[in-house]
């Protein structure tokens, strides 16, 4: 067979041509290169221009010259403290695993805001907390479930909203917090063992409940209600262990625990309380919006002034001499066994009908002036209802942080009770300022503060287990100077003394 003849010629062509391409492709490699180095910033990709902007940003942090403001849905974060310099590159190395987790916490309020799992018809249940590993961002991003944390808030909604960061290990692991119900499951109205966890869907549910006395040394929690009884144990072996106190009533109306160093956590009406256990707990949809019109007119129709239901007439903060006093100026209709109108338990719906439609006004007196104390007197007789309430009980201050905004007058706004009835009357007279006290409605819900989900949710924040503190004397918290006054706040000056149990 014979093999093609090779034209030396056309193999020099080939390879000339060959030579020149490779040339000629060489070069414009190296124009494209020279051109994309004169290219304007803006046509850089967006994952570079990103990169950049966060470095620049860091930079800038690291210097001073950004003040970072992150808010939160229900409460104000703190201001971040400075960064020492010799944490600075330390910090930038991680400031993208640190954005990265914020990202990821603005995303999950967002969602919160739609409408979180407490709300009624609400979905939206909290994810497990971000950790950081900076102290910054520790800082930044805290929980804050206790009193120490946050001295002004309740921290319900924080509560309700917290998740460990490593629940999914605690939940495969099959291990669960014992609360021991040292005063037994009746008084409490609960069943034995996860019961009440699983069936209010609490996102913590690794709890349980029992009654065993015997399981006092090593449950996680000694919870007592109302009535404290000794254990033998003045302080556990478990430094870990709490031991809570549940009050329902204010100081004059419970017991004086005479016992020291017996009680770490509280569970009061009280906003300083470890869980605090309001009467009722009012939560704005969005805290910017606090006052929208309404299409009703709330005194449309109504012919009478005040009412008040009441049968307990010896109340401590002489609010029925308020009230006999107020009736010099004002019309009050007293209902109950400390007046001349009668409306029976037993007919309740129709006594509410009755505030509804014919009184402007409702008297949403407490029968003691302590701190917090702020009962369904005025939560479900009042505010449920389409009237407006006068407030007597705890501080002008405490009202304004627990109530609806403009939703009430408090007593200790007026000198005394002449000055409240010529209030009344002018409201009285002018409809447009009377419906000005109703435009909180439609704002928000009354919601429902999950108890027992919330004291498994603190049980398991190991940071504050690690805290061992205890009251020396818890009545020196509960029931010490300043706590209660049998007066006006007005006039109010510390009491020296402590409420006794007579």
């Amino acid at each position: 067979m014979r093999r093609p003849k090779i034209s030396l010629k056309k193999y020099f062509y080939f390879t000339l041509i060959c030579a020149l391409l490779l040339i000629f492709g060489f070069n414009l490699k190296e124009y494209e290169i020279w051109k994309s180095n004169r290219e304007p910033r803006s046509l850089l990709s967006v994952t570079q221009q990103q990169q950049q902007q966060r470095q620049h940003e860091a930079i800038n942090e690291m210097k001073g010259l950004i003040v970072w403001e992150t808010t939160s849905t229900y409460e104000s974060a703190p201001p971040a403290s400075p960064v020492p310099a010799s944490d600075q590159d330390q910090q930038l190395q991680e400031l993208d695993a640190e954005e990265e987790g914020a990202a990821g916490d603005r995303r999950a309020q967002t969602a919160a805001t739609a409408k979180p799992w407490f709300f009624r018809n609400g979905e939206y249940y909290p994810k497990p907390a971000k950790t950081f590993s900076n102290r910054k961002a520790r800082k930044l991003h805290a929980p804050r479930l206790f009193p120490q944390e946050d001295q002004h808030g309740d921290r319900v909604v924080n509560q309700l909203m917290y998740v460990p960061h490593n629940y999914e290990q605690i939940k495969a692991s099959g291990k669960l917090k014992t609360i021991l119900l040292y005063n037994g499951l009746g008084p409490w109205n609960v069943k034995k063992g996860r019961e009440v966890f699983l069936r209010s869907k609490c996102p913590v549910d690794t709890c349980e409940l029992t009654a065993n006395r015997d399981l006092a040394s090593v449950a996680d929690m000694i919870l007592y209600k109302d009535t404290y009884i000794p254990t033998g144990i003045r302080r556990p072996n478990n430094h870990k262990q709490v031991n809570m106190m549940y009050y329902l009533e204010c100081p004059y109306h419970t017991q004086n625990v005479k016992v020291p160093d017996a009680i770490n956590w509280t569970a009061t009406y009280r906003r300083d309380s470890t869980v605090m256990a309001p009467y009722e707990k009012w939560q704005y949809y969005d805290n910017k919006v606090q006052q929208q019109e309404q299409d009703h007119n709330y005194a449309l129709n109504k012919t009478k002034k005040v009412a008040w239901f009441v049968s307990n007439c010896g109340a401590r903060n002489g609010r029925l001499q308020y009230a006999h006093e107020l009736q010099k100026h004002i019309e009050v209709d007293i209902y109950g066994g400390c007046g001349n109108y009668k409306c029976p338990r037993s007919t309740a719906d129709r006594c509410f009908d009755i505030l509804d439609n014919d009184y402007k006004f409702y008297l949403a007196f407490e029968n003691s002036n302590c701190r917090d104390y702020i009962t369904e007197k005025f939560f479900v007789n009042a505010l449920n209802r389409k009237v407006l309430p006068i407030v007597m009980g705890a501080r002008p201050e405490d009202y304004e942080v627990s109530a609806p905004r403009r939703s009430y007058i408090h007593v200790d706004e007026f000198a005394s009770p002449k000055e409240l009835a010529e209030y009344l009357h002018i409201l009285d007279k002018d409809d447009e300022l009377y419906n000005s006290y109703f435009k909180w409605k439609g704002t928000g819900e009354f919601i429902n503060t999950y108890f027992w989900c919330r004291v498994c949710s603190t049980l398991h924040n190991e940071d504050q287990l690690r805290k061992s503190s205890w009251y020396h004397d818890v009545n020196d918290w509960w029931r010490g100077a300043g706590i209660c006054t049998s007066g006006s706040w007005r006039n109010f000056k510390a009491r020296m003394d402590v409420i006794s149990d007579d």
